[in-house]
């Protein structure tokens, strides 16, 4: 299956679903708004909304959402930059994380703005440079590292 992606581009969620191995309820990029692989960033979406399971037990009556889920969907985007920028027929899997700082935190109705800007990029994965966003704002952020995997191991 060929995953070719313009070098300028918005993704639907059909199209990211072709990308990324996630369903629900841990799919967390709703879309992509802008990709530029000449210049190596993505922006993405996720829409925050009060229905997501996690709030049921993440701080009942003062609810936001956990970190790491906020990582995770910095890191889905990375994983789309990062497979796009490839042309093999291989999924990012997460590597490693570093330097993640939680700036401030993220409730039901926030849209997080997901921008990660590629630090390298190679034939064995990528690193990218990432922020999650609520009203121009930096809510979490941190260099997230991928490795490509043959998509029949995993």
């Amino acid at each position: 299956m060929d995953h070719t992606i313009d070098q300028s581009t918005m993704l639907d969620i059909g199209q990211i679903l072709n990308i990324l191995p996630h369903r629900y309820p841990f799919l967390l990029v709703d879309r992509v708004i802008e990709m530029d692989l000449n210049k190596g960033y993505i922006l993405a979406q996720k829409n925050v909304s009060m229905n997501e399971s996690f709030f049921q037990g993440h701080f009942p009556g003062s609810p936001i959402m956990p970190g790491v889920l906020i990582l995770e969907a910095l890191a889905q985007a990375g994983a789309i930059l990062v497979h796009s920028k490839s042309k093999e027929n291989k999924l990012a899997v997460l590597l490693n994380v570093n330097h993640a700082k939680f700036r401030q935190p993220v409730k039901p109705g926030d849209v997080l703005l997901l921008r990660c800007q590629g630090l390298h990029f190679s034939s064995k994965g990528g690193k990218v440079k990432a922020e999650a966003l609520v009203d121009s704002k930096v809510a979490a952020e941190g260099e997230i590292g991928f490795v490509f995997v043959d998509k029949s191991q995993i």
